[in-house]
């Protein structure tokens, strides 16, 4: 095909994911979905060639991106709470599903040895992000959302890991000490790559000083991590995991608020556009891969009916994993609750410790001797306030029968599956009936779950869950440190301010923070109706600036700074939130 063509085809399915994603949400079906539908539908035409697009493709240079997008908007701290459990469902449970699925397939399709059926079930075996951003725009619990989100970011590597250790299984006798050296070192040294690759990063972006260059730098990290892995033979993909939660732990110190804004909205146009054309392709390839089996001496049918068969049983086996998962979380709360009393007891005698341990003085003997006792109280201090902290967590985000119930019903298959199932050797026995396998279990868990998902979670009652119930709290804890930094404000060459600006500061800052915790106190209807007139207001103001910038009567330059104002206080105004639930819509941004 010519460049014309190319840029067509690129032009028209751009077209055709934006209206998707648009509309599909309203009609209450999952946008991939259709995404599929329609590609297979296109794959009809007979004007439409056959596509197919290089596995390699979608694993370094698909994938990394939207890995690393997802890694940064992850909450790190509530990730750490939860990271055994999120290590049991991204590892412990990808790997007892490979091998059940193994034994099924190896039942199920005689031609295949152990090894081959064990790599189709580490193929079907990774959840797919699609289920986290349906659960996310629905407001579910933050506690699942996140654990599904640390899930579907780590079971890739886990399945492709276990996939390659099966490939090569097929060529040569594997033991199982091999497979988990490989593991362990494929994750290892991806760490060791990912995390300093974050850190730099973000040093980079903190000198640049421009949204844009920041913003383009992002996209260079995931694959200045993912490339040096996969040259190691470790997992490019953790490697990228790791630089992007690095860089969202980090993001808030080092970046200034405008690279943040202008990173967040092109990594969700980024995120948009290639997990939409992914999700085209499978449905464009759906055809040519139904006339291969058909050449061959695979059925169509028994293909859907083996899929059909894994699906349950990829079901039932994450219901049999998650079922006694929330019982041990149940009981670390319980743990939890019954040492509380004991930290907050020790919180109390450090707390009055320190409050009794004088200043060194200068010139004393014991300064040193003093210092390194007050540093080791407060390291002492903080890691009291760190565990309690984290078992407060717990208790006020259990995880109960409905959690567990979305958690086992949001696994669905999708981008990692389709992928994988490529990278199979074309030598292998029945290699298009074991992808065809592999696209009915992501197109059948994306159809059936995907499409009850939202009933599910309704049904569940985990629909609209407030999470503001704590920002006054913080708020004040802000007020307090900036009341504290303005008692005695030095400017960075260690002058005072000017008592009138200090005086400003102290106005603007108090007001503004009274005024978001009024937002914590109306209700959700006087809220809304808050939100909706100051909104009016500023389109009022930028009516005028625009009728003035049409007259021609103030200076471009003028109007231009008056109109950024207004941006950033319109911002600032649909970022508040009040008694609303959150959500993960940029609309209610």
């Amino acid at each position: 095909m010519e460049y014309v063509e190319y840029l067509t085809i690129a032009v028209t399915a751009a077209a055709v994911i934006i209206a998707v994603t648009a509309l599909a949400p309203r009609a209450g079906v999952a946008s991939p979905l259709v995404l599929v539908v329609l590609g297979a539908g296109v794959s009809l035409l007979p004007f439409v060639p056959a596509i197919e697009v290089p596995p390699e493709l979608i694993l370094g240079g698909v994938l990394p991106p939207l890995l690393y997008s997802a890694a940064v908007g992850l909450p790190s701290m509530d990730f750490r709470r939860d990271f055994a459990a999120i290590g049991g469902l991204s590892v412990t449970l990808v790997v007892i599903s490979s091998v059940l699925l193994g034994l099924l397939f190896r039942w199920l399709i005689p031609d295949i040895d152990l090894a081959t059926a064990i790599a189709l079930g580490a193929i079907v075996s990774p959840t797919d992000a699609v289920a986290t951003t349906i659960v996310k725009r629905l407001g579910a619990s933050p506690r699942s959302v996140t654990m599904l989100e640390g899930e579907s970011l780590l079971n890739d590597a886990s399945a492709l890991v276990l996939l390659r250790s099966a490939i090569a299984a097929t060529a040569a006798t594997v033991s199982l000490w091999e497979v988990v050296g490989d593991f362990a070192y494929a994750a290892g040294v991806a760490v060791l790559i990912g995390v300093p690759i974050g850190w730099v990063g973000l040093r980079i972006r903190r000198r640049l000083g421009h949204a844009a260059l920041s913003t383009a730098m992002s996209f260079v990290v995931p694959f200045a991590a993912y490339l040096p892995a996969e040259e190691l033979h470790a997992s490019g993909l953790v490697a990228v995991v790791a630089a992007g939660l690095v860089t969202g732990n980090g993001s808030a110190r080092h970046l200034r608020p405008q690279d943040r804004i202008a990173e967040r909205s092109n990594w969700h146009t980024v995120e948009l556009l290639l997990e939409g054309a992914v999700f085209l392709a499978m449905g464009i390839q759906l055809f040519d891969l139904i006339e291969d089996v058909e050449r061959g001496n695979g059925s169509v049918l028994q293909a859907a009916g083996v899929a059909a068969i894994a699906g349950a049983v990829v079901l039932v086996v994450r219901a049999a994993f998650v079922t006694p998962l929330i019982g041990i979380q149940a009981r670390r709360a319980r743990r939890g609750e019954a040492v509380r009393e004991t930290l907050s007891g020790f919180q109390d005698r450090i707390d009055l410790r320190v409050a009794a341990t004088p200043p060194p003085a200068a010139g004393n003997t014991a300064v040193k001797g003093r210092r390194s006792t007050a540093a080791r109280l407060e390291r002492i201090q903080g890691t009291l306030r760190r565990r309690t902290a984290d078992i407060d967590y717990v208790l006020a985000k259990p995880l109960g029968w409905r959690e567990g119930t979305l958690l086992v019903w949001a696994g669905m298959r999708g981008v990692v599956t389709l992928a994988a199932a490529q990278t199979l050797p074309a030598e292998t026995p029945g290699r298009s009936f074991l992808v065809l396998v592999a696209f009915g279990v992501a197109f059948g868990t994306l159809l059936v779950q995907g499409s009850t998902l939202p009933w599910v979670t309704r049904r569940l009652g985990l629909i609209g869950q407030d999470t503001t119930g704590d920002l006054p709290a913080l708020r004040r804890e802000t007020v307090r440190a900036a009341r504290d930094f303005l008692a005695d404000p030095r400017r960075p060459d260690g002058t005072p301010y000017d008592d009138g600006v200090v005086a400003r500061v102290r106005k603007d800052m108090f007001r503004e923070h009274e005024s978001q915790d009024e937002d914590a106190e109306l209700t959700r209807e006087r809220f809304v109706q808050y939100r909706e007139l100051r909104l009016a207001a500023i389109a009022a103001q930028r009516e005028e600036l625009l009728a003035a910038r049409a007259a021609g009567t103030y200076d471009s330059a003028q109007l231009g700074d008056a109109l950024d104002l207004l941006d950033a206080e319109q911002i600032a105004v649909e970022m508040r939130k009040g008694k609303l639930p959150i959500h993960s819509d940029d609309s209610d941004r």
